[in-house]
């Protein structure tokens, strides 16, 4: 190497430090995330480029989103650059350490390169950036959900109770119920002619007259005998209805996210690979009012494991429609001498999914049950 180029990252700015080819600083100074700053920089690049015959190693510590702004900085211009784990940089620079200061790091991180072996960072697929953030902002949109129902929860036991028992509390009528009818006093203010029409024109899903008539005759008995703890002008009703239509909103764009990730999928390789193994898509993680929680171990990505967990119940339970050898292996396990139990097989299943996997997706050859039969024998 010839010139190496270090940078400290902190919010907005950055320390930046360049060595020569005889470890010694040539400059040292300060760059604002911004595109004035970062087109001197590209030009200082181009010109230790065109003395060197080569460019220079980029080398910064990760750090979260303000390190963001850089590592783009250096995708689109197309330079080569190796992005520190932060604990990595500080085990690598202990020994070199003295004060704690960001010229300091940008010097420690320059110094070490000239003799460290490290690798450049491997650019993934704008792809993989963008079903990342899907995903966290679909397990956030979750999370408010899951909080949200647990408010409207303890406000319905003061105001209605009998509503979650009569109608299940996931389903899109009952929040729908939620908002047109917080108190029983409200139900009891009206016909059953007109509750079912509100309840048929109001929910947002297909909801025929003689479903509608039916949940209104129920409702109707369920309120008769009810004994709120409140009043239906307490402002807990107006917070159970907005609740509720919260709720009903944060569904909706949940599902909208999954449309959007298919969307984006269709058509790669990789997509189209897991598609082609049968029953891998999940039917349901809770049964009633009871969640299934995956407690095998605590290493890996708790969500991933939940989800591999899930599909491999699914495959089981669709194991009389489709031919999958992870089934076969699930049954081979449940019916050897010293049989398995369920769990330990669903286990050993996820793993045997995950070799799988691996091999179709390498080499972008789609599930064939007869192709599987001769590994599943081994």
């Amino acid at each position: 190497m010839k010139h190496v180029i270090a940078l400290d990252v902190s919010k907005g700015k950055s320390t930046v430090v360049i060595y020569d080819r005889y470890r010694q600083c040539e400059f040292e100074g300060e760059l604002n995330h911004t595109r004035v700053d970062f087109e001197r920089l590209h030009e200082r690049i181009k010109e230790i480029t065109r003395l060197d015959g080569q460019a220079p190693e980029i080398i910064f510590e990760a750090t979260g989103v303000y390190s963001k702004p850089v590592e783009k900085f250096f995708i689109d211009f197309g330079y080569t650059y190796c992005r520190m784990n932060p604990l990595e940089a500080n085990l690598q620079m202990a020994s070199m350490r003295r004060n704690k200061t960001d010229i300091s790091d940008a010097h420690e991180l320059a110094k070490t390169h000239f003799k460290m072996e490290r690798e450049p960072t491997y650019v993934q697929d704008d792809y993989y950036e963008q079903m990342r953030a899907l995903t966290r902002y679909y397990d956030e949109i979750d999370e408010e959900v899951t909080l949200l129902k647990s408010r409207m929860h303890a406000l319905l036991q003061v105001s209605f109770p009998e509503l979650e028992k009569l109608i299940t509390p996931r389903s899109a009528l009952f929040l729908n119920i939620v908002q047109l009818y917080p108190h029983p006093a409200l139900l009891l203010a009206h016909s059953k002619t007109m509750i079912k029409n509100r309840l048929k024109v109001n929910t947002r899903k297909n909801l025929s007259l003689a479903r509608a008539e039916a949940k209104a005759e129920v409702l109707l008995e369920a309120a008769q005998n009810s004994y709120p703890a409140i009043q239906e002008n307490d402002i807990r009703c107006d917070q159970i209805r907005d609740y509720a239509a919260r709720i009903m909103d944060l569904v909706e764009k949940k599902e909208f996210i999954v449309k959007q990730m298919v969307e984006m999928s269709e058509g790669r390789n990789e997509y189209e690979v897991l598609r082609s193994i049968p029953g891998i898509d999940i039917m349901r993680y809770q049964s009633g009012n009871t969640q299934y929680r995956d407690r095998i171990n605590k290493r890996g990505n708790k969500k991933l494991r939940k989800i591999l967990y899930f599909m491999i119940c699914t495959m089981i339970t669709l194991r009389k429609k489709t031919d999958n050898h992870l089934v076969d292996y699930y049954n081979k396990l449940k019916t050897q001498p010293q049989r398995k139990p369920h769990k330990v097989a669903i286990v050993a299943c996820i793993n045997k999914f995950l070799k799988m996997a691996f091999q179709l997706l390498t080499h972008g050859t789609l599930y064939d049950y007869e192709s599987a039969l001769p590994a599943q024998k081994s």
